[in-house]
């Protein structure tokens, strides 16, 4: 029998994300088991929620006088103890220094509310309301040490309603997050997506531009 892939979650926030990767692996949806959360906010709700579930959750915030570098190199060790096949990305709101993204490389994804290379950063909805886009919604993307700006492989595409503010369109961003991120996670713990030589491999073909998949949440 094949071992489950051993995935790492890391979260700051209420673990929506977390949950939807879960809920795959208990379906027999996502071949894989949650080996272990991190969060660097003890605080967070998504680590109450991981608890619940039995699954092994810590909480590494930086510290008072403690460096970036010295921080990432902690948080490296954490998440190696756990010997995670893939680390995966699903809130965390810190950015992640170039040593921890690349002792990872090729295993570190990220999900992004945002149909990247657009609207990388923060208040991606209400940037997509102002620019008035007809179309918004979310990317899976390996990291790198550009922000953001690793290469993206499955978006989720939705039209942008007229009857859309913030709150709404970002509720609707979410559900496609919670659809996209299992199926990428899947992808990685059948074979299917590999990481070569700085680019995404898709069933044995270079992905140039990434899969789209038209939702209608």
């Amino acid at each position: 029998m094949t071992t489950p892939t051993r995935f790492v979650a890391m979260i700051s926030g209420e673990g929506s994300n977390l949950l939807a990767l879960d809920d795959a692996c208990r379906r027999g949806d996502l071949h894989g088991t949650i080996v272990g959360v991190i969060s660097d906010r003890p605080d967070a709700l998504g680590l109450e929620r991981a608890r619940e579930r039995e699954l092994h959750s810590e909480s590494l915030p930086i510290t008072r006088g403690e460096t970036r570098s010295a921080h990432d190199a902690r948080l490296l060790a954490a998440v190696s103890a756990l010997e995670p096949d893939f680390v995966l990305l699903a809130g965390y709101m810190r950015i992640l220094d170039a040593a921890f993204v690349q002792a990872l490389e090729g295993r570190l994804l990220n999900i992004h509310p945002s149909l990247l290379p657009r609207f990388k950063g923060l208040h991606t909805h209400r940037r997509a309301l102002n620019a008035a886009d007809t179309e918004h919604g979310a990317t899976v993307h390996f990291v790198t040490a550009d922000l953001d700006g690793g290469p993206p492989v499955l978006q989720a595409r939705i039209v942008v309603k007229t009857s859309d503010d913030e709150l709404s369109l970002a509720a609707r961003v979410r559900c496609c997050e919670h659809v996209i991120y299992p199926t990428v996670a899947e992808w990685c713990a059948t074979g299917r997506l590999q990481y070569r030589n700085g680019n995404p491999i898709l069933d044995g073909r270079r992905l140039e531009s990434p899969v789209v998949q038209d939702l209608d949440f």
